[in-house]
């Protein structure tokens, strides 16, 4: 049955309903369960949903159609000239929203040479490769924080044990690196960068 030659119904939709569970699935664990606890990022728990929802229903439905290399290189350019102008994005932050896309079109694009015993694996391997990293390798996160400074004299190269130790009583922070940027002997007051690993 159609209209406007288009089908009402086909095989397919049962295919794209259980794709979709299986990438939904897979996809709430490594973002709601490996990424957001670490991050406590809400915005981009949003944005990750949507792109990934959106590139699996793209991939899924431009499948079903003949294109050339051109056409395929082309759409996947698309993707290449998105950014985020109003802030920068994280590496790591970004970093996940490729892995989210990535799973989103390794679900969509799978055909019938590949088993759903293959596709879980690549699922399960990415899940696993992450939670392996984020939460048992407990790789530390550097942060920087750039600070106005009073105390000019301890911008001195020999004062720099005195001015890491008076930064991280001030901050609380346990302080790894200290910079030091402009200085403006007028105001007599310095632009110092501290680089501290973030606190699980």
């Amino acid at each position: 049955m159609e209209f406007l030659d288009i089908p009402l119904f086909d095989n397919d939709f049962y295919k794209m309903i259980f794709r979709f569970i299986l990438n939904f699935s897979f996809l709430t664990v490594i973002i709601r369960f490996i990424y957001y606890p670490d991050s406590k990022r809400k915005d981009y728990v949003f944005t990750y949903y949507l792109i990934s929802l959106i590139v699996f229903f793209l991939c899924f439905t431009l499948k079903k159609y003949e294109m050339d290399i051109g056409m395929a290189l082309g759409l996947f350019a698309i993707f290449g000239i998105i950014r985020y102008r109003t802030n920068p994005v994280d590496i790591k932050e970004m970093t996940y929203l490729f892995v989210v896309i990535g799973v989103s079109i390794i679900n969509a694009l799978a055909n019938k040479k590949m088993s759903y015993a293959e596709i879980l694996s690549a699922n399960l391997i990415i899940v696993f490769v992450l939670l392996l990293i984020e939460k048992y390798w407990s790789l530390k996160q550097l942060i920087t924080k750039t600070i106005v400074y009073e105390n000019i004299d301890n911008i001195k190269p020999e004062n720099y044990n005195i001015l890491k130790e008076d930064l991280k009583n001030r901050t609380g922070l346990i302080i790894n690196n200290v910079t030091v940027g402009d200085v403006d002997f007028l105001k007599d007051v310095a632009t110092v960068t501290i680089f501290y690993y973030k606190n699980k």
